[in-house]
């Protein structure tokens, strides 16, 4: 069975081969920041401001210590420890044709012996594009296939929920797959829920890189620069308000600047924005919806 140390000195060598393949295709270098938890634990955050990346951080930690309070009410335990690592990716790209991404790999474990993987990959497009959505949810279904025909029709049914900006009644992109607490209920041992996690960190450099090298020299104009910083607010309005990671960070007294890496350099909230009818701007409000089947579109 997988010790949180082999799940640690697997989640960081992840980091490594996914920042060497984006400064590969950007041209740009990481910089890194070792930082410490007060409380036990740290991380590497690693920040890339690049050619084609604006911005983008691909973070590794793992923290321990005792579970504060206000996780403890919520998840109904009495004190312990707990250990908790992973990776979380966001890149916020130049282009406007080349959409933000975010992947999340994560483990957790306590001193009373529960333990759970969690993670997910969603792409949030600043255009829909309906044969990248195609692509994107079809090489995740077969991610998931490979180990469980169930995974994606429930994986992807909670990212369109989870990532769902309630105040603005739209999906923050095409969603993906998103997943937490797997813990052996689902009739597979902690060994095979470890590789399952693995193959969704390895898909995502490959993937992404796809939509990037595709995309990134396109021009654009001044109007879709201005359509992207809306949606980046959208992104941000999201991480700020909803997002389950960015609360547990907080929480646990994580270092801040890792916590908002996922936050872009520039977004816009324009008073009252719309769109006008029949633009591409429209058309992408149009499918900003849960329940899409884009494996089938």
């Amino acid at each position: 069975m997988p010790t949180k140390e082999e799940i640690s000195g697997y989640f960081m060598s992840l980091q490594d081969n996914i920042c060497k393949a984006l400064e590969k295709v950007d041209g740009n270098n990481f910089r890194e920041d070792l930082w410490e938890r007060a409380k036990g634990g740290g991380g590497r955050t690693r920040i890339i401001e690049g050619q084609h990346i604006e911005k983008g951080g691909v973070n590794y930690s793992a923290v321990h210590g005792k579970l504060p309070k206000k996780i403890r009410k919520a998840l109904k335990i009495e004190k312990t420890k707990f250990y908790a690592t992973g990776v979380s990716i966001v890149l916020h790209p130049k282009n406007p044709h080349v959409p933000i991404i975010h992947m999340n790999v994560r483990y957790f474990e306590m001193d009373n012996g529960i333990w759970w993987f969690g993670g997910g990959i969603d792409l949030t497009p600043h255009y829909i594009v309906d044969e990248e959505a195609t692509l994107f949810h079809q090489t995740l279904q077969e991610v998931c296939d490979e180990h469980h025909l169930q995974f994606y029709p429930k994986f992807k049914g909670w990212a369109d929920e989870y990532f769902y900006i309630k105040h603005r009644e739209e999906t923050r992109g095409i969603g993906g797959i998103f997943f937490d607490r797997l813990n052996g209920k689902e009739g597979m041992s902690k060994e095979r829920l470890f590789e399952f996690v693995k193959s969704v960190g390895e898909t995502f450099a490959p993937l992404y890189l796809g939509f990037l090298n595709e995309n990134k020299n396109k021009a654009f104009t001044q109007r879709e620069k201005q359509w992207q910083l809306v949606r980046r607010g959208r992104y941000v309005e999201f991480n700020l308000v909803w997002d389950k990671g960015t609360k547990f960070g907080l929480d646990t007294g994580g270092r801040i600047e890792s916590i908002l890496m996922s936050l872009p350099q520039q977004a816009s909230w324009i008073y009252d924005f719309q769109t006008e009818e029949g633009s591409a701007e429209a058309n992408t409000l149009s499918k900003l919806k849960r329940g899409i089947d884009w494996v089938n579109a």
